[in-house]
């Protein structure tokens, strides 16, 4: 079985269906080479197989030869050869898992630069800037991401070379600049692995190759996993593609585009583009990025091209896509297409506009209902939700509105420090020149991100939008240094508090007060219609252990309650010391008199539920939890017990904490099992449920009341534990009865 297929390999069914062989990328490239002719570059997949090959037991046999085969191919359609001293093939090596993962695999460029072939392209193409730039950015690349050497490495020569230049951009560094820049890459790779920096392009390749695979495995890869949920197993493809270069001249350029705004939803394309630059220069946020306006007055004829081309792929694939491409010498070519990642306000406008038609006549293209209902997640609806900011202060600062809502937090400027103030409960907003896939288990964490550089489409943006978190990108009056930053005379430093606006740019100091937002016309749209859909076939509960989320679960719909988890209640801070008071009781009078203190603050917190739920069903689920949890952790009190500072009540907590723990508190006394040991527990929480329930229907509400006992494995678990249910029934059935204006 083949592990390699060119794009334009004729497969029996489209491309685009076989995502779990040529991965997103490599499927999408195909499906645009042989399926839509656009002007993509020519190349190849390795397939998913090969990947998962590779992870099980190393370098699969056939896939030398297999690369040989396809690289000479490669040659024939390019009239190139990879390492040619007269007319050198480059190309590009790139991830592609089946699922869309930004940023997170690695990404060779320039592959087959040495130092003979640099030689070849500076001739051929009569740029020996040009030629020596992208030798450099191969080397810098290849010995980062294939040889695992620290990017400072070749960073701090760079930003050295740049100085004794005096020049400030990147494309003012002299040609030989940059060809002293190749030789001491070199030597830095020397350096740091013990050997010369690879000449053999077949080597280079299989390098390449097998660092796209082992990317697979890397921490910022499976920390994304787990954060979209994606399986492990899947592996991810590698695609080989030629080389065309956006950094040739001025005339050159590369960008991204998105058919459609990715953050609003608007039907409107937007991106951002480099001129005389490559894709990682947009992308990486490294320098500031014009949007496709600029693109239309310096290339209008190539804008006209590319926005028809947006145009065939959203009638395509019937949904807004996410592009790069690049432009060489004045020719526009087609890099990558998928459906793009977007905020939760963009993907229910989206949903809701495209049940009507776009374009017209017989290229007008529209969905279904129900295929707009299946476009939106659970997570775009909770964006929608994002909190927004009530009275505004003024700002210190404006970016790019990159991902909307409101965050607050404290200032953190690496992904490290983030994480580690989140372990200890702060809410934080990272703060970055840019970010890259190595900070993304600090970007996870945030309840906000700020960037000083990079556009709509720069990692920051893309990821923050996938995950719903606030951010603002390419705010250039932020200025940071260390741990700190100033904007003029303003200084935030490290730990200080800032608010953010991720819907308008606006970064502001201090802690603001936020307010829930307002569902859109097009949230209510498709609530609308999955309750169409559903209608007779599935009813919906909300869990909700508070009035407050009963109501707002009634206004959206739900028909009931579908768990109301009565140890909440307990959490609240003028519960906490009775719950306590109750563990600690020594007799079972002292236990008695918690347990009715207990009692009538339940009564009042199901008093409040049964009211907003009037007429709906409301699942009440008694105690889960062991009690250790109500109880203050160990650690801190054996602290303070070595200290010599532990009160005799504070000794007590400690005793009971030790008496309560569990090896495994999900297997151990809770549930069902700890109402064997306190029956009157689960007597008290039935009791309270009663006697609310009496008191709203004499108010005039409709209760009703379903219980569920946790934790239940046994039948005759079972039997005890209805039996203390149903004698407090009738206990309470016993007891005087008062009615509205009468009482017995």
């Amino acid at each position: 079985m083949s592990l390699i297929f060119s794009f334009d390999h004729k497969h029996r069914k489209a491309p685009m269906e076989m995502k779990d062989l040529l991965g997103g990328k490599g499927a999408n490239l195909a499906e645009m080479t042989s399926v839509l002719k656009l002007p993509v570059p020519h190349g190849f997949t390795v397939t998913t197989d090969a990947c998962r090959g590779y992870m099980k037991g190393g370098w699969p046999k056939t896939l030398d030869a297999e690369l040989k085969q396809q690289v000479a191919l490669l040659e024939k359609k390019m009239e190139a050869k990879l390492g040619d001293p007269h007319r050198p093939l480059l190309v590009s090596v790139r991830s592609g898992a089946k699922f869309s993962m930004p940023g997170m695999m690695d990404t060779v460029l320039n592959l087959g630069l040495n130092d003979v072939s640099v030689v070849g392209l500076a001739e051929s193409t009569n740029n020996e800037r040009f030629a020596y730039d992208s030798y450099r950015r191969f080397i810098s690349m290849y010995g980062r991401i294939v040889l695992g050497i620290d990017g400072d490495k070749f960073e701090h020569p760079f930003v050295l070379a740049k100085a004794n230049a005096g020049v400030s951009s990147d494309a003012e560094l002299p040609a030989s600049s940059l060809r002293d820049l190749c030789e001491t890459y070199k030597s830095v790779v020397k350096q740091s692995t013990g050997r010369e920096f690879p000449q053999d392009p077949m080597k280079q390749l299989r390098g390449a190759v097998e660092a796209v695979f082992r990317s697979w495995n890397g921490a910022r890869a499976i920390a994304y996993r787990v954060r979209e949920k994606i399986n492990h197993d899947l592996g991810t493809a590698v695609n080989i593609q030629a080389m065309v270069f956006g950094n040739r001249d001025d005339n050159s350029g590369t960008g991204v585009g998105f058919t459609r705004n990715a953050a609003t939803g608007e039907s409107k394309p937007y991106g951002d583009f480099l001129v005389n630059a490559q894709g990682e220069d947009v992308v990486a946020g490294i320098r500031n990025t014009e949007n496709l306006d600029a693109l239309q007055r310096k290339f209008p004829e190539i804008h006209q091209e590319l926005m028809s081309i947006f145009a065939r792929l959203e009638r395509h694939y019937k949904d807004m896509c996410d592009t790069e491409f690049t432009i060489e010498q004045g020719k526009l070519w087609m890099l990558q297409t998928r459906v793009g990642k977007r905020t939760g306000a963009a993907a229910l406008k989206m949903a809701v506009d495209m049940t009507k038609p776009t374009g017209s006549g017989k290229s007008a293209w529209k969905i279904s209902k129900r295929e707009a209902l299946m476009r939106v997640n659970s997570d775009h609806l909770d964006q929608v939700m994002h909190p927004r900011f009530v009275n505004k202060k003024q700002a210190i600062a404006v970016g790019l509105a990159a991902s909307p809502g409101a965050a607050v937090g404290k200032v953190y400027f690496s992904a490290g420090d983030a994480e580690k103030a989140v372990g200890r409960g702060e809410a934080v907003i990272l703060v970055r020149g840019e970010t890259s896939p190595d900070d993304v288990h600090g970007m996870m964490v945030a309840q906000g991100i700020l960037t000083t550089r990079g556009g709509l489409v720069s990692h920051a943006a893309v990821v923050a939008r996938g995950w719903g978190t606030p951010a603002i990108v390419g705010a250039e009056a932020v200025m940071i240094d260390g741990k700190q930053f100033a904007v003029g005379s303003t200084v935030v430093r490290e730990g200080d508090t800032i608010s953010i606006d991720g819907s308008t740019g606006e970064v502001m100091l201090g802690s603001i007060e936020m307010a829930a937002a307002e569902p859109t016309k097009d949230f209510h749209t498709i609530v609308k219609w999955a309750d169409e859909v559903r209608k007779g076939k599935m009813a919906v509960r909300a869990n909700a252990d508070n009035q407050q989320d009963a109501e707002m679960a009634r206004q959206f719909g739900a028909e009931g309650i579908g768990l109301c988890r009565t140890e909440h209640m307990f959490l609240a801070p003028d519960r906490l010391p009775v719950v306590r008071q109750m563990i600690l009781a020594e007799t079972p009078e002292e236990e008695t008199i918690a347990l009715e203190a207990l009692r009538e603050v339940q009564t009042t917190d199901f008093v409040a539920l049964l009211r907003a739920m009037s007429g709906l069903p409301v699942t009440v689920r008694l105690l889960d939890p062991p009690l250790h949890e109500f109880l203050p952790h160990v650690g801190e009190l054996e602290s303070k017990q070595a200290l010599g500072e532990l009160s005799t009540q504070e000794q007590k907590l400690l005793d009971a904490a030790h008496a309560w723990s569990e090896v495994n508190p999900m297997l151990g006394t809770r549930g069902v099992r700890l109402g064997v040991l306190k029956p009157g527990l689960y007597a008290m929480q039935v009791k309270a449920l009663l006697t609310a329930a009496d008191t709203v229907a004499n108010e005039g509400f409709q209760p009703i009341i379903e219980i569920m006992i946790p934790l239940v494995t046994t039948k005759e678990e079972l039997t005890l534990a209805r039996s203390w249910v149903e004698e407090a029934i009738v206990q309470h059935a016993r007891l005087p009865r008062t009615t509205a204006g009468n009482k017995a």
